[in-house]
């Protein structure tokens, strides 16, 4: 009995060489090919050819990178084969191996010239139980649904081939060696103990394949979607072009090719902007409509192709037909027309010379934008206007980059593609009212635009090429100047429009105004008629502006009501008479700016400038008793208040010669308003105003009346200029002030005056206060002895 123990444990722990296999796991009772080049596995398969049974343990190793193979670098179990067949092609070696049993490394016998290792054998696994029954059908569930699923791919059912294995632990075998699961796992079922663990292994491996084949599933039923539509729309494309061929056409994708290369062929553009638009082009012959670049190309070649790179108009330079077509739109405004002239004069002489850049500043409605037209037509050069009042962003300008979606170039190249030729006239109006944020600085980018010596190559984001500038006639407009960057302002050379006077506002209705508005309602000039009376007490009692924009509107007010009359019935023709404006107008809009007949103590007339024109302001002072220093009202800005505390630290200064009461000014504060309240003020002119109402106030006499006065002080007793001359003189003609007391700097500035205003009016320059005192209040006779 114990020979025979003996025997069957030398059997199981029997010797065998072994043959290490690198990605692949040899289950019993399959068989598996291989291929053999390691010195070390060819000597162990010529030992087990060279023995009668032919048997070797096939191993796998763990880290199939590995060649030197040491029995530490091999599962520890691995299976009893018996080479079948075999066939030697040079140093390789190609056999099927049949496995027998599973088997479980023991003893190394001997490492040189191979692997040689004790083994014992392992008995399959027999266990039964209801656990092992249900995992043995849901694997082959999972099964069946991977089988559904490779159908496609195998000829034969997978379920089919399992379902011929009778043997439970074969049917695991040969599911894993069928579904190529990784070595590790195969290795894990090869070693499984019982048939509970296989089966759990197996439902596990199985259930993972099982979601990776339903995912592959998922992937290529929409890419064969995908590629069925894309196939479809190919071979539409494919017929359209077949029919198109036939009828002697082109698709339209070639179409538009051609034609760009044609016209890219009879541009006369610059050597490197034909280079770049022929990179472009055929880039674009190159790329699918489809793409999402192609309509971006599209649009650049279009825009680069449009460009007046060369195309210029002919300046019409006949002096006597700029003056005669200014006169005719405009009505005065000598200045601005004598350097549209002067312009036209140099440009006669030196074709070369580089177009001006004027900015025109005035109050709103005196003609700065029509102006720009007239110039325009004058010269004969196309018009363009570019509205910049609010904008916030350089890239308005300058533009985008096609990298951004929906990229655009700046409003200057899409103006100047508009006008079709390189030298328009490009009126930038507001551009006071530019903005300014995160964004970018829009008055910075005008700065290389306006400037003749950089804007010959100026850069477009878009566009990146550069674009010449200079021939371009830039007209700015702004109300005024103080919200414009210093360095903005000094590339331009300003021209101030100064606001009209009554005279001049009728005049301007008479002759464009009311045949405007007459035209527009669709009446003659035999229907409707507006005598100058009825002009004059429309302005002054219904319009208050430095321009004509609300004369305008109210002309067209009465118009449409003769319209109306005319539509009804109407057939006399329609005078205008002033009774009649109240029931066309309703109520006056404004009482006419009258002197004040008669001034008490502490009130002087003063001058001011504001954005709609002039204005007459009466400064009035009050003595507090009992009060202290100095309060001001009426909305005063910084400025006027420092003019106002001067003019007081100037009256202390002369109270013995103004022969004031010192302990009543010293007992008492003052009040100094300026009316009306609700208006914003600020600025120096209305210093020799404010002396003059606390000097009238504190020696208890009136200031005259007939007077008005302007001018900044200063605490040793000048008087200095100060700025919006024509518009304080005619505020003050048109309030009927006829005596003005004027800083003698401001002088020059009455050549500005219309004529008829010089004449009708009296005026008074002084260099020093006394000089003011004594013209505003005579019996205070001061220097005099």
């Amino acid at each position: 009995m114990r020979t025979d123990q003996l025997e069957n444990l030398e059997e199981r722990q029997q010797a065998y060489p072994v043959l290490p296999i690198r990605n692949s796991v040899l289950f019993p009772n399959l068989i598996l090919p291989l291929s053999v080049g390691r010195s070390a596995s060819l000597a162990a398969l010529d030992t087990a050819l060279a023995a009668e049974d032919k048997t070797i343990v096939v191993v796998a190793q763990r880290e199939p990178s590995t060649d030197d193979v040491g029995v530490d670098d091999l599962y520890e179990v691995g299976t009893l084969a018996t080479i079948k067949k075999i066939e030697r092609q040079d140093d390789v070696m190609h056999l099927l191996v049949f496995g027998s049993e599973r088997v479980e490394l023991g003893e190394v016998e001997s490492t040189e010239p191979y692997l040689r290792v004790r083994v014992r054998r392992l008995p399959a696994p027999k266990d039964k139980s209801t656990e092992v029954d249900a995992l043995h059908r849901e694997m082959m569930d999972v099964t069946r649904k991977i089988s559904e699923l490779l159908a496609s791919q195998t000829p034969v059912e997978l379920i089919d081939v399992v379902m011929q294995t009778k043997d439970m632990m074969q049917q695991l075998y040969l599911l894993a060696s069928l579904l190529s699961i990784e070595v590790s796992k195969s290795q894990t079922l090869l070693a499984a103990p019982t048939r509970q663990f296989a089966l759990e292994k197996m439902h596990e491996f199985l259930s993972y394949e099982l979601k990776v084949l339903e995912l592959r599933h998922k992937i290529a039923s929409q890419a064969s979607t995908e590629i069925g539509r894309e196939q479809r729309e190919y071979v539409l494309r494919q017929q359209m072009k077949a029919i198109q061929d036939e009828l002697g056409g082109k698709s339209a994708e070639e179409a538009e090719t051609e034609e760009l290369r044609r016209r890219l062929d009879e541009a006369e553009l610059p050597e490197k902007v034909f280079k770049e638009a022929e990179k472009e082009l055929r880039r674009l012959e190159r790329m699918s409509p489809n793409a999402a670049d192609y309509q971006v190309t599209r649009t650049y070649l279009d825009l680069m192709l449009e460009l007046p790179w060369h195309k210029t108009t002919e300046d019409n330079l006949e002096l006597s037909r700029a003056r005669t077509i200014l006169d005719e739109d405009h009505f005065n405004l000598k200045e601005v027309k004598l350097r549209i002239v002067e312009h036209l004069a140099v440009m006669k002489l030196n074709p070369e010379a580089k177009a001006p850049i004027l900015c025109f500043v005035g109050p709103p409605g005196v003609g700065k934008t029509s102006l720009g037209q007239s110039i325009a037509r004058a010269l004969g050069r196309e018009f363009e206007r570019l509205a910049l009042g609010g904008l916030h962003d350089e890239a308005e300008l300058r533009g985008h980059r096609r990298t951004y979606i929906g990229a655009m170039p700046g409003r200057i190249l899409q103006a100047i593609r508009r006008a079709g030729v390189k030298n328009p006239l490009l009126m930038l109006d507001e551009i006071d009212k530019l903005g300014r944020d995160y964004r970018g600085d829009p008055a910075a980018a005008l700065m290389e635009i306006l400037d003749p010596a950089q804007n010959h190559a100026f850069h477009d984001n878009y566009l990146d090429l550069p674009f010449d500038l200079s021939k371009v006639f830039f007209i700015t407009t702004a109300n005024t100047l103080e919200s414009i960057p210093r360095p903005l302002l000094d590339r331009m050379e300003v021209l101030r429009l100064a606001g009209y006077s009554d005279e001049e506002k009728c005049e301007i209705a008479v002759r464009y105004l009311i045949p405007r508005q007459v035209e527009g309602a669709g009446l003659t000039a035999e229907q409707i008629v507006f005598p100058r009376l009825t002009l004059q007490h429309l302005i002054s009692h219904y319009t208050r502006e430095a321009g004509v924009r609300e004369l305008e509107r109210t002309l067209g007010r009465i118009a449409r009501k003769i319209a109306t009359e005319v539509v009804e019935g109407r057939t006399a023709p329609a005078a205008i008479a002033v009774e009649e404006l109240g029931d066309m107008l309703g109520p006056e809009r404004f009482l006419p700016e009258k002197a004040r007949q008669q001034l008490q103590p502490g009130v002087a007339a003063g001058l001011a400038w504001t954005e709609a024109g002039g204005d007459v302001l009466y400064i009035e002072a009050l003595l507090l008793p009992n009060g202290k220093d100095l309060k001001l009202t009426g909305q005063l800005g910084d400025v006027m208040r420092e003019s106002a505390e001067a003019a007081q630290s100037y009256i202390r200064s002369r109270s013995r010669e103004l022969r004031i009461d010192q302990k009543r000014l010293d007992k008492s504060g003052v009040h100094i308003h300026v009316p009306a309240g609700a208006t914003p003020k600020d600025g120096p002119s209305a210093g020799v105003a404010m002396v003059v109402a606390l000097a009238s106030l504190l020696t208890d006499r009136a200031a005259r009346s007939d007077t008005a006065m302007t001018g900044e002080i200063t605490l040793s007793g000048l008087v200095f200029p100060v700025g919006g001359i024509k518009e304080k003189m005619l505020a003050a003609h048109r309030a009927g002030v006829r005596r003005v007391v004027l800083p003698k700097a401001n002088e020059k500035d009455l050549r500005e005056l219309p004529e008829h205003v010089r004449e009708e009016m009296e005026f008074v320059f002084a260099s020093h206060i006394d000089e003011v005192l004594n013209a505003a209040i005579p019996e205070l006779e001061l220097g005099k002895k």
